[in-house]
């Protein structure tokens, strides 16, 4: 009976604990990144799949741009941030294009993580943002985050399209003479076609054409229909993952060489020893005496300094002001008749100590003996006031 309760209390805490992980378990965050691999809202998976069920040519690109297929005839690159396009791949993307591919750059809409080759070479800024449009929704299809934006010249991959489903968010304006908006809102430009060459460019602000969240919208689909019956289509997904960190260099492998063999000649030379123990050393040290006896002979080296005098008895007078109230600017017979009133030094006591230290003051060499005759004597004065003895001369009780 014992087992038995002992085995259904450690049931009971372990299913406390796994229902406690359960409840505090979080699911991952939704991946933000426009790339064929991902299945996610933003992600451009369902394209992907989409384009290969329906027999296109569809192909994922991890390399650089300056390799592109022989067979490719689109490029799509959608919003890369990992890894910037070099100016080289600008130059063979534009060779590209002037060969007579076609190019579809859907451009990122956080302008940190821009591609300045790329925005250089199409002269390439953000506009305006645009407003909010549910036109062309089904009934009770909501889109909060999203507006219809018109196709304004149904040309090239957008023939036979009327409107295209994107965020609201800011368009896109090319500086090209040649450029064209094909598709936007009011004043603010989603898409633009530029022909060069034998081929064409299509710029788009941001990759909501393509997005999972609204590939199915209007005429989105209809867009990556025309450009896959061109031929195979290419997605780049090399601007999508980090480039990988440098070799380390033959001089790092040194360095760390170096380092090692300058640990283990340390770890040597400070190692314990395994031989015979070395006899232990005392260690003496100075007793307080010999503190004392050294302050002395410093003491008796050294010659007083004149200043030191005048310092006894201004201290003197500044207690007398803080603990009896006497005024500094009292004359000494005054100042010595208080004292006798106030804590019963006589006043010939004072003014005796006052004269002696007048008259050393007025010797040209002042002796150790004769400061410490009258530092004693302040001293003496300085116990009184203070009430640590007794006008007579003795201690406190």
């Amino acid at each position: 009976m014992k087992n038995l309760r002992t085995f259904l209390f450690f049931g009971l805490l372990i299913t406390v604990a796994a229902a406690m992980g359960l409840a505090t378990r979080q699911a991952a965050p939704e991946s933000t990144l426009p790339s064929v691999d991902n299945p996610g809202p933003l992600g451009l998976r369902a394209l992907y799949l989409y384009l290969r069920e329906g027999g296109a040519s569809v192909e994922a690109h991890r390399d650089s741009l300056e390799a592109l297929p022989f067979t490719a005839r689109t490029v799509v690159l959608a919003a890369p941030q990992a890894r910037s396009v070099s100016s080289i791949e600008v130059e063979a993307l534009e060779r590209f294009v002037q060969a007579g591919g076609t190019l579809v750059f859907l451009t990122s809409r956080e302008k940190a993580k821009g591609q300045p080759a790329l925005e250089q070479w199409l002269e390439l800024e953000q506009s305006s943002w645009l407003g909010a449009s549910s036109r062309g929704l089904p009934q009770g299809d909501q889109d909060l985050g999203g507006t219809s934006v018109d196709v304004w010249l149904p040309a090239g991959a957008a023939r036979g399209s009327s409107a295209f489903r994107v965020s609201r968010d800011r368009g896109v304006r090319l500086g090209l003479a040649e450029a064209v908006p094909i598709a936007g809102l009011e004043d603010s430009a989603v898409l633009w076609r530029l022909g060069l060459g034998q081929g064409e460019v299509y710029v788009a602000a941001g990759p909501d054409l393509a997005e999972n969240r609204r590939l199915e919208q209007l005429d989105n689909l209809r867009f990556w229909d025309a450009l896959a019956a061109r031929g195979p289509l290419v997605f780049d997904e090399f601007h999508h993952s980090e480039a990988p960190p440098p070799p380390l260099s033959r001089g790092l492998w040194v360095f760390a060489l170096q380092c090692l063999a300058v640990g283990v000649l340390y770890v040597f030379a400070r190692g314990t020893r395994l031989g015979a123990p070395r006899p232990q050393l005392p260690e003496r040290h100075r007793s307080a005496l010999e503190y004392v006896q050294s302050m002395g002979w410093l003491a008796r080296r050294s010659k007083v300094e004149r200043e030191l005098l005048p310092e006894l008895a201004r201290h003197l007078r500044q207690l007398t002001h803080e603990r009896l109230g006497i005024p500094l600017a009292l004359s000494e017979e005054e100042t010595a008749r208080m004292l006798e009133q106030r804590c019963g030094i006589p006043a010939a006591h004072y003014l005796e100590a006052r004269a002696e230290l007048a008259r050393v003051l007025d010797q040209r060499d002042i002796s150790p003996k004769d400061y410490a005759r009258l530092a004693a004597r302040y001293a003496r004065l300085e116990a009184i006031v203070t009430g640590r003895q007794g006008p007579t001369g003795s201690g406190p009780p």
